[in-house]
């Protein structure tokens, strides 16, 4: 009878475990193609009709154009819009990067990112929350495939003489993005003396770091 009982209470712990951590809920259908002319607002897109859904809902077309890195930040991103992706729980892009280009610290609040160097040598890295404040980096070549852990702040570098690109997936279909720097940009504004206090620099330095 004891050992029902831990089995019992193991499966569930597993269950409870595997809901934790679980990203975008499962779909109830084989597709669900995503129709942005409805007025309809749900966790995720309604459905297009199935009958009515062909391949071009499954296609996109043009990764292998290169977005445009003449910015700042010598970076650019193309999100891949695909209708059929939707509650399927993944996402996909591709990032370019001019020489010394970067995306900058960031985070994803609901997705793992994985990133797959197409060209180029870049610099990656995220910082951990456990064990506090870890920096975890590499320097990533074309072939080469680096995971960022869902929620944690991460950047990418091109430390090369030549332009680099990499093809990004994310396990979901809205993964979320927030810019660490955009905290001084915020509307309405977070507090100086706030961001001065979680930054711990001086609110002179905050008022110069303000756009």
């Amino acid at each position: 009878m004891a050992s029902h009982i831990l089995l019992v209470i193991a499966s569930f712990l597993a269950i409870i475990s595997a809901l934790a951590t679980a990203s975008d809920p499962s779909p109830l259908q084989d597709f669900c193609v995503a129709d942005p002319s409805s007025s309809v607002r749900i966790n995720g897109l309604p459905c297009m009709d199935p009958k009515l859904v062909n391949a071009n809902r499954f296609l996109f077309r043009g990764l292998h154009v290169p977005t445009n890195t003449s910015n700042p930040l010598g970076f650019g991103a193309n999100s891949v819009r695909i209708p059929g992706l939707n509650t399927l729980g993944i996402a996909l892009a591709r990032g370019d990067f001019a020489p010394r280009g970067v995306a900058p610290l960031h985070t994803h609040p609901r997705a793992t990112e994985i990133a797959t160097v197409l060209e180029g040598s870049l610099l990656v890295g995220f910082v951990t929350s456990n064990p506090e404040n870890r920096f975890i980096s590499k320097v990533v070549q074309k072939g080469d495939v680096f995971v960022f852990p869902k929620g944690l702040i991460h950047f990418l570098y091109n430390v090369g003489d030549s332009p680099a690109s990499v093809i990004v997936s994310f396990s979901s279909q809205d993964p979320g993005f927030i810019v660490v720097a955009d905290l001084f940009g915020t509307n309405p504004s977070i507090p100086n003396d706030i961001l001065a206090k979680a930054f711990q620099v001086d609110e002179s330095i905050i008022r110069q770091l303000r756009p």
